[in-house]
């Protein structure tokens, strides 16, 4: 136990001590919050570029129908033909011309309408135009059949269909979802933690082993204990970089936000502008409406979470990073490890998209189930599955100590079964190793 210790020290120290470790740990942070700060600032820029459209409307129809608001504008033309309107617009540098011709029926007129532009138009822009076509038409088909304004109005109008508990608790439209996304989050943490810090360990043995400084202490201790302490060593310096993140990347944003008053709101009504929102609707939550889902997300059990983010991060990490040191010992260089990485890497990335389609659709189907119960993608997927609680109504507690026994089984067996490969492969020098050495080398 104590050339563990040892072991685990020097791969601690190696890692921190590092100068690419030192840069990294520095500037990430700054990179990060640099990043975020630049997509807020273009986005600003970039809805604050409004957009000029000139209407000639030569009909009786559509006469107050286009509004100008925070991203469009529309200057009406009069007294011009249409040569002319399309020289004014391109002379003036504005977006685009919509001509209305003149007609006695609105369809027939609505059908003739052109929208010219230079290029191709936004895609957002023509659906606006064309809401307001398919507005009055609908309006105009519906008078016709004796549908008043009033009325129609009420016909247009949404409906939201009120959801709740037995128990009378009210339920709130895309919760799960939100759920679902604060544990993938932390799933998404743990896949690039496994893949990151997963390397180090791999091509720290590669170095040692090319270098044949492995010779030298492989005489002093146990494969073994060799593989382990550099397992823990490194995931050591890999939480340490990674708190130091999180610490330094909260306190230089706060800073950030409050000396330069960046708002990172513009983020946020950037992402709630879709296809099919007028311009005109208002899409901002009432404050009922935000205390509702700010105390649903005050009930998520938090700390079950984090111990959970803990415990499976710790035995997923250790599961594939002990399959990421055999493969550096089965190998002389980075290159060869190619063949290898795939099939380590595709239960991660399956976890992550097959884990979001599932557990968003219904958390608990028989693929979500299944995806949390799979040890290789079970850190993942039961994490995505873990803030709607435990029991009734979350995941059964049977399913969650079922997963973290599986777990803790595969692990051991996946140790047992690198350690085999570490303590062949660590001394093999010269030779390609291919799928089938490697099960020959379990059999040693």
């Amino acid at each position: 136990m104590n050339k563990l210790a040892l072991i685990i020290k020097r791969e601690y120290l190696a890692k921190v001590r590092n100068k690419s470790f030192v840069i990294m740990t520095i500037l990430s942070p700054i990179l990060i919050v640099g990043m975020v700060v630049l997509i807020a600032y273009l986005t600003k820029v970039n809805d604050s570029d409004k957009r000029i459209i000139t209407v000639l409307n030569e009909s009786a129809f559509f006469q107050d129908d286009f509004l100008t608001n925070s991203q469009t504008a529309y200057i009406e033309f009069k007294s011009l033909d249409l040569a002319a309107a399309k020289d004014s617009t391109l002379n003036l540098g504005y977006y685009g011309l919509l001509h209305i011709p003149a007609g006695t029926d609105l369809q027939s007129v609505a059908e003739k309408a052109y929208f010219y532009t230079k290029d191709a138009p936004n895609s957002l822009v023509l659906e606006q135009l064309e809401s307001v076509f398919s507005e009055r038409i609908r309006a105009k088909r519906l008078k016709d059949l004796g549908v008043s304004n009033r009325e129609f109005k009420e016909i247009g109008s949404g409906f939201d269909l009120h959801t709740a508990t037995f128990e009378g608790e009210e339920n709130l439209k895309g919760i799960n979802e939100i759920k679902a996304l604060i544990g993938g989050g932390f799933g998404y943490l743990i896949m690039m933690f496994i893949v990151i810090y997963g390397g180090f360990v791999m091509r720290s043995v590669i170095e040692e082993k090319t270098s044949r400084i492995i010779e030298i202490i492989i005489s002093a201790v146990k494969p073994f204990h060799l593989m382990l302490g550099k397992i823990i060593g490194t995931s050591l310096a890999g939480v340490t970089q990674f708190a130091i993140w999180i610490i330094s990347a909260s306190a230089l944003m706060l800073v950030v936000l409050v000396v330069f008053g960046i708002d990172l709101s513009a983020l946020e009504a950037s992402s709630q502008l879709g296809p099919g929102l007028p311009v005109t609707q208002n899409v901002s939550p009432t404050a009922e409406t935000l205390q509702t889902y700010a105390s649903e997300l005050y009930k998520i059990p938090w700390a079950v979470l984090v111990v959970s983010f803990i415990v499976y991060f710790i035995l997923g990490y250790l599961i594939y990073s002990s399959i990421y040191a055999a493969i550096g010992a089965a190998v002389d260089n980075e290159t060869d490890t190619q063949q290898f990485i795939l099939p380590i890497i595709m239960p991660l990335v399956l976890a992550i998209y097959i884990g979001f389609f599932s557990v968003f659709n219904n958390p608990n189907g028989p693929i979500a189930v299944g995806f949390s119960l799979f040890p290789l993608t079970s850190p993942i997927v039961m994490l995505m599955r873990l803030p709607a609680g435990i029991g009734e109504g979350g995941v059964p507690i049977w399913e969650l100590v079922t997963s973290i026994v599986l777990l803790v089984v595969t692990f051991i067996g996946i140790v047992w079964l690198a350690a085999k490969i570490y303590r062949v492969g660590i001394l093999m020098y010269g030779k390609k190793p291919t799928y089938k050495e490697l099960f020959k080398w379990l059999r040693y």
